[in-house]
Parts: structure tokens; C-alpha cells; sequence
């Protein structure tokens, strides 16, 4: 099989995320990729940084925050990526390269990113032309996959999507029915295409033009188990999971959590506007209140699901990411959507725990969702 991976996604997340892991991994021994990056959008605005995924000498990518309490500062200069390509100008070497040498398909396409275009439903789909949405692309590139031959492709999708790679494999699917493409070819993607789940996580805080970015040190690719699939490289922050709810519910109910329970202090008690996560937690007194809430409410509530010493472990690497000496993180910008947040990173947890033998009790986020319900600004 072949280890060529083609991304589709010019963000600076997968250049400090996917492309440093194969990086790393290429450097360790593993014989993967290289990368192929496509610009799906087609933006204008792009077209420089496409130009310069091609640079022989790589890109840079800095290494900036907390690791065990201290202060850590690396650049790494990632040469993983072989070209870019535009879908708009160069569709043609694009299904080029994959009906031939493609093996995998990686994509960060953001929050609407499997949003289907109604001009893609359509027998046009597959007339030759570009399709509009990047299912539409997809979908058309596995078609020209399968009419030359087959061979089997894995995707693993980045998108920050509940079940990404199921969602993914269901908008293709549609568009391959809908198509009017021979049933052979929906059974070939049922078949031979592995559609995995995964979860990424990575602060990635700036770009650095024309290519390169700055990153946290903390990071996770995990991705969920199946049959016929297994890892392709090895690499410390690339994880095989049976199971992809206790990576989940470890980001979402401690530094989600976290994060909405200090935005409800700092509306409510009259901090500075401009206020940064760590900011805020240099005030021992807020500093404290954390910890305690921590400590008494969400790691005992992970141990009475079986969960606690990874919740004792995360938390501490979320400390470590709260107090990021190169990362702004404005707690205005946190506070949005307050309602919405509080729902899924306070009240599911509650919810998730509800009942529980050795369950504690919650008194400090108890409030927090009660307020929020009775219509109390944060």
C-alpha cells in the first residue's frame, strides 16, 4: 500500500499537528508519506502559501508553552510536505494522484466542511468538472479511484465533528447515490475505504507566513480502532483507541470545563476586559478556586466512572496549557455562546455522573448550571 498522504486543508493546525507527526515520524525511520497538500477552497487569498508548501527546505514550526511546570521553547523545521496543489487548477494532477500513488487522505476542512453543495447532487458530480464541496471533491476522487482500478484508501478526518469519520462517510455515500454511480461503486466504498473516527487536539496559536506556525506542546491524535485498520506510523501523540468517549470527555469536562467555569468568574466579578486564562490564574485567589474544583468535583466524578488517574494526569497537563507564557488566550473570547457551553461541558458532565456510586457532590458547578438555567449572566 502506499504511504502517500494527501491533505486536504492549508491550515496552520494540521502544519503543527498531522504534518509534524509525519515529520517526526520520517525522521524516527517510518517510510511515510510524503505529503501532498490541496487547497480545496480555491481561495485567492491562499494561493501563496500553496506555492510554498513546495519549498525543498521545509517550514518552521515553534514549540512554545509549559511541559511539567517549566517553560519549553524548540522550532522544528517540517519537510514532510512534498507540494501543494489547488482542486480549482489542478484537478487533473490532483485525480492523477489519486488513482495512483494516494494511500491516505487526511482533511481539516473546518466546522462546515461536510456541508454538501446542492450542485453536487447530480449526475454533474461525476462529469469531470470540480465539484463545489469538499464531500463533492472527495467523493468524485474516490469515484476516479475506483474506475482505475480500486485500491483500498483510508481516510482520517480532522474535522473538530462528533463521529468525523462516520459523518464523512455518510455525506459520500449520499453523493455516490445520488450520482447515479453503479452500485459496485457504493459497495467498493463500503468496502475498501476506511472512514476513521479520530480527535485532534492542539492549541495552534499564530501563523507564520508564508508557511509555518506556533504551537502548544501538548498534543493528541487519537484514533478510533476498526476492523482492517491499523496505525500509519508510530509517532507519541498518535493514539489507537477502542474507544474515542474518554478522550473526549477528558477535553471537554476538564479544559473545556475549566476554561467555561473561569469565563463565568470573570463576568461576574468584574474582571478586565482584556483578560488572558493566564492572566487571570496568576490571581492565587482564582488560582485556588480552580484547583479546589478540580480536586473535589470533576477528578472525583471521572474516578467514579473509572477515570480517575487520567483525570489527575490531564489536569495537570491542562494547568500546564492554562499557564502558557506565549499563548493569549482572552477569556472574552471564551465567553461566548456561555449558554450553549455550559450545557455540554457542565451540565453533560453532571449529567454523565449523576448517580454514580462514590459520585461527588457538585455544589460549585451545581450553581453554575443553575444559574445559567434561571437566565443569571454569567
Amino acid at each position: 500500500m502506499s504511504r502517500r498522504i494527501v491533505q486536504f486543508g492549508t491550515s496552520r493546525f494540521l502544519q503543527a499537528h498531522v504534518d509534524l507527526f509525519v515529520h517526526e515520524a520520517r525522521e524516527a525511520g517510518e517510510d511515510i508519506g510524503p505529503i501532498t497538500v490541496v487547497q480545496a477552497s480555491g481561495s485567492a487569498a491562499r494561493a501563496g502559501r500553496v506555492a510554498a508548501f513546495g519549498r525543498p527546505e521545509g517550514y518552521p514550526v515553534l514549540i512554545r508553552g509549559m511541559v511539567d511546570g517549566a517553560p519549553v521553547e524548540r522550532e522544528v523545521t517540517v519537510r514532510a510536505v512534498e507540494r501543494g496543489l489547488s482542486a480549482l487548477a489542478d484537478w487533473e494532477a490532483l485525480k492523477a494522484l489519486f488513482a495512483g500513488d494516494a494511500g491516505l487522505v487526511v482533511s481539516n476542512m473546518g466546522d462546515a466542511g461536510y456541508a454538501v453543495a446542492d450542485e453536487d447532487l447530480g449526475p454533474a458530480l461525476l462529469a469531470g468538472g470540480v465539484p463545489a464541496s469538499f464531500p463533492g471533491k472527495l467523493t468524485a476522487l474516490l469515484h476516479h479511484r475506483w474506475s482505475t482500478g480500486g485500491a483500498p484508501i483510508t481516510a482520517l478526518p480532522c474535522e473538530l465533528v462528533n463521529r468525523n469519520g462516520e459523518v464523512l462517510k455518510a455525506a459520500v455515500m449520499q453523493l455516490a447515490a445520488a450520482s447515479g454511480a453503479p452500485a459496485a461503486f457504493a459497495n467498493w466504498l463500503d468496502a475498501e475505504v476506511i472512514f476513521a473516527n479520530t480527535l485532534v487536539d492542539r492549541i495552534v496559536s499564530e501563523p507564520i507566513e508564508p508557511v509555518g506556525a506556533v504551537a502548544e506542546p501538548y498534543a493528541l491524535w487519537a484514533i478510533e480502532a476498526q476492523p482492517g485498520f491499523a496505525l500509519p506510523f508510530s509517532h507519541p501523540d498518535v493514539v489507537l483507541a477502542e474507544d474515542l468517549e474518554p478522550f473526549e470527555r477528558l477535553k471537554l469536562h476538564i479544559l473545556n470545563l475549566g476554561h467555561t467555569f473561569l469565563a463565568d468568574i470573570w463576568s461576574r466579578e468584574g474582571r478586565p476586559a482584556g483578560e488572558t486564562v493566564r492572566a487571570i490564574l496568576a490571581d492565587d485567589a482564582i488560582r485556588a478556586r480552580l484547583d479546589a474544583l478540580y480536586a473535589q468535583e470533576v477528578v472525583p466524578g471521572f474516578r467514579a466512572r473509572g477515570m480517575g488517574e487520567d483525570a489527575e494526569a490531564y489536569v495537570a497537563v491542562t494547568l500546564d496549557r492554562f499557564r502558557n507564557p506565549f499563548l493569549d488566550h482572552r477569556i472574552a473570547d471564551i465567553a461566548q455562546n456561555h449558554a450553549v457551553k455550559v450545557e455540554r461541558r457542565i451540565k453533560a458532565f453532571l449529567d454523565w455522573i449523576a448517580g454514580l456510586p462514590g459520585a461527588p457532590v457538585t455544589p460549585v458547578l451545581d450553581a453554575l448550571v443553575a444559574r445559567q438555567a434561571n437566565g443569571v449572566p454569567a
